[in-house]
C-alpha cells in the first residue's frame, strides 16, 4: 500500500482513469461521509472514484466544533442507541482508527443549582460512562464530582457566583479538516481514484438507471463523463442539489440547513486546564481548548442563504460572548475574538421550528437504481454512515462483495503512532528540531511525519517557522500541495492548517509567504500568485465585514461580495 500521495499530477491521473473505465462505486462529496464511503468501498476490494465540487472538507466537515463526542443533549431526547453508536465510535478513534488525530479532551459541566441538579446531571453522566463501557467505547476516565474549589481551582475563570460545584467528565477532539484529508488519503492509498475541483453537473442514465455523472473540471473547464456501477450522493447540505438534477425523480429526502457558528479567542483570555459545557436556553454551549486558542460554540439557527459560505453575523457573535460570559470571572469582548468561522449542519427535515430539536440520526435510500443517497447524521458516526451507504450501493451488484472492515483499517499515520511519540526526542535531534516542533507535527502527520521532514532535508530553509505564523513551519505549507491535494491558497490557510482563525490577522500575513512557498509545486505564475492572495484577503475582508452586520440577511450579502474562495 502507497501513502496515497494526492498532488496535482496525481490528481490528473485520477480523472483519466475514471474516465477511462467503468468503476464500480462513484461518490459524489469529499466530506467526511463521502470520503469515509469511498475508504470503506475501497477497502471491499471495488474500484471507487470520489469528486468534490471544491476543496476536501471544504463544507461542514471543516466547520464542527471539533468534537469527537456522543452527544450528551441526545441523552435528553432519550435517543441512547445513537449516543452508544457514537461513543463507540469514538473509542475506535482514539484507540485503533486514528489515534495521531484523535485525543481526549476533560470537561467541566459547571452546576448552578444544588442537590438536584448534580443528581440529576450525574445520572445522566453515569448513563454516558455506562454507554461507552460496550465494546470500543471503552478507555477515558469516568466522571467525577467536585466541589466549588475544585471546579474553580480546575477553570480559575469561572465566576465563583456562577456555580456550587462541578462534575468533570471526557470526550475527544479532532482537527477535522485533517481527518477528512487523512481519509481521502487512506482511500486513495487503497486504490481510490480521487478528485477535488471537479463538480457534478449531471448524470447518465440508461432508463431509469444511473450509470455515472457528467462532471466539469473546474481547474481547466473541461467536460467529462465518468461511468459507475453505481453512485453515492453523499454531499450533504448539497443533497437537493444533486437530487435536482436528476429529471423526473423525486427527491427522498429534504434536509434542512443548521447554522452553527464558533469563536476564537486566545487561550490568555480564559484561564482554565479543561474544557467547559454550559447550559443554554436551547441547547448546550462549549468552551474547548484549542493549542494556543480556546474554540467557543456554537449557534444553532435555521439557514436557507449561500450553503457555500455560510456568514456569521454580528448577532451571533454578540450571543455567543453573552451565553459565556453569564460563567466568566471575567467578561470577553468582541477585541477578544480573533477568529470566527460558520459552519452548517445538514439535518433530516421535520415539522420542527427550532433545528436544536431535529434527529442528527442519518438515513440512506435509493432514488433510482443505480443512486444511493446518504445524509443526516454527526461526525463521529461518519464510519457507520459510510458503511449503510456502501452496503445500499453494492446490494444491486453482479459480484458477492465483503462486508465492511473499516472498523479494523487504521488511517495512515496511525500504525505506529505512539511508538513514534515515544521516539520524538531522537527524531528532533535528528531532524535539527525541538522537541515541540516534533510534538506539533507528530499530531498533524503521525507516522507521515518522515514525508513531511525529508522535505526538510531536501532545503533546509523548510525547517524555519512561516512569517506570519510561527507555529507551523514552512515545509507545512508546501507539503499540503505536494502531498495533500490543496490547489489554492485557501485550502492551505484554512484547511490544511488553521491559520485562517489562529491568528490575529486571520493569516493574512501568512498568505504572502504561503502564495510564494506554494507557486512552485503548484505552478503560479506572478499573476496568478499575486490573484491567489487578493481572493485570500478579499474573503478574511469580506468575513469580517460580515461579522458586523445584524442580522443573517445582510451578513450573507456582505460575504458574498468578496470573490468567490
Amino acid at each position: 500500500m502507497n501513502t496515497g500521495v494526492i498532488s496535482p499530477q496525481t490528481r490528473t491521473t485520477a480523472l483519466t482513469t475514471m474516465t477511462a473505465d467503468e468503476l464500480d462505486v462513484l461518490v459524489i462529496g469529499g466530506g467526511v461521509v463521502g470520503a469515509g464511503a469511498a475508504l470503506d468501498a475501497a477497502t471491499r476490494g471495488l474500484s471507487v472514484g470520489l469528486l468534490e465540487a471544491r476543496d476536501f472538507a471544504s463544507g461542514t466537515s471543516s466547520r464542527s466544533s471539533k468534537l469527537i463526542h456522543g452527544g450528551l443533549r441526545y441523552l435528553e431526547m432519550l435517543d441512547f442507541g445513537l449516543v452508544r453508536e457514537a461513543l463507540r465510535e469514538r473509542g475506535l478513534l482514539i484507540q485503533r482508527l486514528a489515534p495521531h488525530l484523535v485525543r481526549p479532551v476533560p470537561f467541566l459541566y459547571p452546576l448552578r443549582h444544588r442537590a438536584w441538579e448534580r443528581l440529576y446531571a450525574g445520572a445522566g453522566l453515569a448513563l454516558y460512562d455506562t454507554l461507552a463501557l460496550s465494546g470500543w467505547g471503552a478507555g477515558l476516565p469516568r466522571h467525577r464530582h467536585l466541589s466549588r474549589t475544585e471546579a474553580l481551582r480546575a477553570f480559575p475563570a469561572l465566576d465563583p457566583e456562577s456555580l456550587v460545584g462541578a462534575i468533570r467528565y471526557y470526550d475527544a477532539q479532532v482537527d477535522d479538516a485533517r481527518h477528512t484529508m487523512f481519509l481521502v488519503r487512506t482511500a486513495a492509498a487503497y486504490g481510490a481514484q480521487v478528485a477535488a475541483r471537479t463538480e457534478v453537473i449531471g448524470f447518465l442514465r440508461e432508463g431509469r438507471r444511473v450509470v455515472g455523472v457528467r462532471a466539469r473540471d473546474l481547474e481547466t473547464g473541461t467536460e467529462l463523463e465518468i461511468r459507475a456501477r453505481t453512485v453515492i450522493n453523499a454531499t450533504g447540505v448539497w443533497t437537493s442539489d444533486i437530487q435536482s438534477l436528476m429529471k423526473g425523480e423525486r427527491g427522498q429526502f429534504k434536509i434542512t440547513a443548521s447554522k452553527g457558528i464558533h469563536l476564537v479567542v486566545p487561550r490568555e483570555k480564559i484561564t482554565g486546564h479543561t474544557g467547559m459545557i454550559l447550559r443554554t436556553a436551547t441547547s448546550v454551549l462549549f468552551v474547548i481548548p484549542w493549542d494556543r486558542n480556546w474554540i467557543i460554540g456554537t449557534t444553532d439557527t435555521p439557514w436557507n442563504l449561500d450553503k457555500a459560505h455560510p456568514a456569521a453575523s454580528a448577532h451571533d457573535v454578540d450571543y455567543l460572548l453573552t451565553e459565556v460570559n453569564k460563567s466568566l470571572a471575567t467578561p470577553l469582548t468582541r477585541d477578544d475574538v480573533q477568529g470566527v468561522y460558520a459552519g452548517l449542519r445538514p439535518l433530516l427535515s421535520a415539522d420542527a421550528a427550532i433545528t436544536a430539536k431535529l434527529s442528527r440520526e442519518h438515513a440512506v435510500d435509493t432514488l433510482a437504481p443505480g443512486l444511493v443517497l446518504v445524509a443526516g447524521g454527526k461526525y463521529t458516526t461518519y464510519r457507520v454512515m459510510a458503511k449503510d451507504a456502501v452496503d445500499a450501493a453494492v446490494r444491486d451488484l453482479d459480484s458477492r462483495v465483503p462486508a465492511s472492515c473499516t472498523d479494523q483499517v487504521p488511517l495512515l499515520g496511525a500504525a505506529g503512532y505512539r511508538a513514534a511519540w515515544n521516539r520524538r526526542a531522537q527524531l528532533a535531534r535528528r531532524a535539527g528540531l525541538h522537541v515541540t516542533r516534533i510534538e506539533h507535527l507528530l499530531k498533524r502527520y503521525g507516522t507521515l511525519v518522515d514525508e513531511a521532514l525529508a522535505l526538510i532535508e531536501d532545503d533546509p530553509s523548510l525547517r524555519e517557522p512561516l512569517d506570519g505564523a510561527p507555529d507551523y513551519l514552512r515545509a507545512e505549507i508546501v507539503y499540503a500541495a505536494t502531498h495533500e491535494g490543496a490547489r489554492h491558497l485557501d485550502d492551505v490557510l484554512t484547511r490544511r492548517t488553521r491559520i485562517s482563525i489562529e491568528t490575529p490577522d486571520r493569516g493574512v500575513t501568512a498568505a504572502h509567504a504561503a502564495a510564494d512557498l506554494l507557486a512552485g509545486p503548484l505552478g503560479w505564475s506572478s499573476d496568478s500568485k499575486d490573484a491567489e492572495i487578493a481572493t485570500y484577503e478579499s474573503r478574511v475582508a469580506a468575513e469580517r465585514a460580515a461579522q458586523e452586520q445584524p442580522d443573517d440577511l445582510s451578513a450573507d450579502a456582505t460575504r458574498l461580495a468578496a470573490t468567490a474562495a
